[in-house]
């Protein structure tokens, strides 16, 4: 689970509310009445900010993965389990433009992926190009969901391990 940032133009900060759990970096956030950064859900009157830069949870990594284990390539402090937001209580969240991969897309049911079409966020806070789900258009699909390549050499794809699958995208917001 991840977002790859390939260029951006914003990388803000919010704080983030305490009653969020397994919020994965390259799912899309709203504020709260409060201020406060919590997942978005594509409610019709419903305006997402922008998409998480951070990971908030107790179980599951955001960070990019080569072999599916479940603390990523990479591993976060021990202290702090697999909250990014555990010290300063805030949530990086990128907006106002950018590119970015991310694994954070609705796989079910099957829907049609192509590049240019409109991405929207699911009901889990993911992207999808159901149209149904949300009025708010948050990105543009710049590459369909596909193998992605970590650069760690092997034989996957490229020359190299894959991280998943990953869908391209132009931010929106």
């Amino acid at each position: 689970m991840a977002l790859l940032e390939q260029f951006h133009v914003v990388a803000d900060h919010f704080p983030v509310d305490s009653s969020v759990t397994n919020l994965i970096e390259g799912m899309f956030v709203k504020l709260n009445s409060s201020g406060n950064a919590v997942k978005a859900t594509g409610a019709s009157a419903e305006r997402a900010i922008g998409v998480s830069g951070d990971t908030k949870s107790t179980s599951l990594s955001g960070l990019p993965s080569t072999n599916d284990s479940s603390q990523g390539a990479f591993v976060n402090r021990v202290s702090d389990s697999f909250d990014e937001t555990k010290a300063s209580g805030r949530l990086t969240v990128y907006h106002s433009g950018g590119k970015f991969a991310s694994n954070q897309y609705e796989t079910a049911p099957v829907l049609a992926w192509a590049v240019g079409l409109p991405l929207y966020i699911s009901a889990n806070s993911k992207l999808t190009t159901d149209v149904s789900t949300s009025a708010q258009i948050v990105a543009t699909v710049t590459a369909v969901p596909a193998a992605y390549a970590s650069g760690v050499p092997g034989i996957d794809i490229n020359g190299s391990l894959t991280l998943g699958n990953y869908v391209e995208f132009k931010l929106e917001i």
